[in-house]
């Protein structure tokens, strides 16, 4: 079973930018209560789409060059990568049902 994988400056090129499937970001930070809220939401898409997108998990303290490279503002930000680049940024916590609207569109 899949589940959401954690990324660092160091890994992100590899595990994002050139990822043959797409990758959603969560970049969170442990203070974040939304970030705590949709963390189990994120490990059910890793594991009801697996092989289909990649969930990666970035602590935005720990890492705050992508975040800021990226223009994230405020936590939870969700960025879905294809192909290297953003296709969609989610602001904020959202139920399941809204997230899957605006990533199934760009699952193959």
């Amino acid at each position: 079973m899949a589940s959401p994988i954690t990324i660092t400056d160091a890994t992100y090129e590899e595990q994002v930018l050139k990822s043959d499937v797409p990758v959603l970001v969560d970049f969170w930070a442990e203070w974040c209560g939304p970030c705590k809220m949709i963390a189990p939401i994120l490990e059910e898409i890793a594991q009801e789409y697996d092989g289909k997108i990649v969930i990666a998990k970035l602590n935005a303290d720990d890492y705050p060059s992508i975040p800021a490279a990226q223009g994230v503002m405020g936590l939870p930000t969700l960025n879905l990568y294809k192909n290297g680049e953003v296709v969609e940024q989610i602001v904020g916590a959202k139920p399941k049902r809204a997230l899957l609207k605006v990533i199934e569109p760009h699952l193959g």
